[in-house]
């Protein structure tokens, strides 16, 4: 059984029940016991048409939650009398659905969670082993996020910057249980560029893949973090560069630049570089100034002056650091490496060990634990 297919229903079968009277928690509840109920018939007797047959199992389970629910509350639905069987209508709810589960009102924890179970189609499950927390804590998760935007209209107007962010999200999540979030990521970002042929959207896209090209060469042994200069070069994945570079060129013709559309390039020129020595930091550092333009984001400031550090010496970036707040994470292990760069090796070890006791995963404190011990060892001059 094709479980990415499956999954790919998901977001239309919500809608039909939206359409028919249900409200989105109740038919994204609905939906999700017809997906069970999927996973353990269709392998041995899969139906004609998978998505009638959602619908239609989706819809007796929307039935008989409404009837209890009634019952308990005496009280009547305007939808007792369940509809014919049939084909299922063609239209696509995704890039609503998109809209809802991204509301303003939800954190982006759970505008996450909830963006994976109702247009991703993963289970409670998937979506909790993915995060590395227990089911119950994820399902709780869900059902606070979908009792705050229960008073939403599905047809809402939405708010498509905050569907790109919570997307991006979901991509950064990383990799665990048997859902690879990442590749989910992309999966949703392909079908919201069809579904809107926003320019921005596809700049998402491409800074998806250009990324995920270079997963396999991230880490080592262990979980050793491997930084862009350290990395085999020959292990990041061409068909992915290649993609991502044609779908930002498209975008990039289009002349409406954003955020993504920004970082996707700046991501395609470290892809094109032979070597970090071989890169062109000139560029790149004319593309973080478009994003400060577009963003004024203190994490670009940050990524700035490491890029100007290269394309204009050691001084030049520390100097672009200054504009930079110092409690900003990695703030200190960029002036690390900056200080390293200079020839300072003594306060360059230093800050590699402190930047080392604020890291936020425990592979990036072990790595920076390893460049203070490196540098230590680096004769004097």
């Amino acid at each position: 059984m094709n479980e990415s297919l499956l999954r790919a229903l998901v977001p239309s079968v919500i809608g039909v029940l939206v359409r028919r009277g249900a409200s989105f928690a109740s038919a994204e509840d609905a939906v999700q016991e017809a997906l069970v109920r999927a996973l353990e018939t269709w392998p041995d007797d899969p139906p004609r048409d998978p998505k009638a047959w959602l619908v239609t199992v989706a819809w007796r389970k929307f039935i008989d939650a409404s009837r209890a629910e009634s019952s308990r509350r005496n009280r009547e639905l305007a939808v007792e009398v369940e509809p014919p069987a049939g084909p299922a209508p063609a239209t696509d709810d995704t890039l609503r659905l998109y809209f809802l589960c991204a509301h303003p009102a939800l954190p982006p924890a759970s505008a996450v969670a909830l963006t994976l179970r109702a247009v991703g189609g993963l289970t409670t499950r998937q979506i909790a082993a993915a995060h590395l927390v227990p089911e119950a804590t994820m399902a709780q998760r869900i059902s606070r996020a979908k009792r705050r935007i229960a008073e939403q209209r599905l047809d809402r107007p939405g708010d498509l910057p905050t569907v790109l962010r919570v997307l991006y999200l979901v991509f950064n999540e990383g990799y665990g249980g048997d859902v690879d979030l990442a590749a989910e990521a992309i999966r949703l970002a392909r079908q919201l560029v069809t579904l809107t042929g926003e320019p921005e959207v596809a700049g998402l896209l491409a800074l998806m893949l250009l990324h995920h090209a270079r997963r396999a060469s991230r880490t080592g042994a262990g979980g050793r973090l491997v930084p862009l200069a350290e990395q085999d070069r020959t292990r990041w994945d061409t068909g992915l560069i290649s993609e991502g570079v044609t779908i930002l060129q498209t975008a990039l013709a289009r002349d409406r630049l954003g955020e993504y559309q920004a970082q996707a390039a700046i991501a395609a020129l470290h892809a094109d570089a032979p070597s970090t020595s071989e890169t062109d930091w000139t560029q790149i550092v004319e593309w973080y100034d478009e994003l400060l333009r577009l963003t004024d984001s203190a994490v670009v400031r940050l990524n700035r002056a490491v890029a100007v550090g290269e394309a204009d010496g050691p001084q030049a970036g520390l100097a672009a650091l200054c504009d930079v707040p110092p409690d900003l994470p990695r703030h200190t292990a960029v002036r690390a490496y900056l200080h390293e760069r200079a020839g300072d090796l003594t306060l360059a070890a230093e800050l590699y060990a402190e930047a080392s006791r604020t890291a936020t995963s425990v592979p990036e404190r072990d790595h920076l634990t390893r460049e203070a011990a490196r540098v230590r060892q680096v004769p004097r001059r």
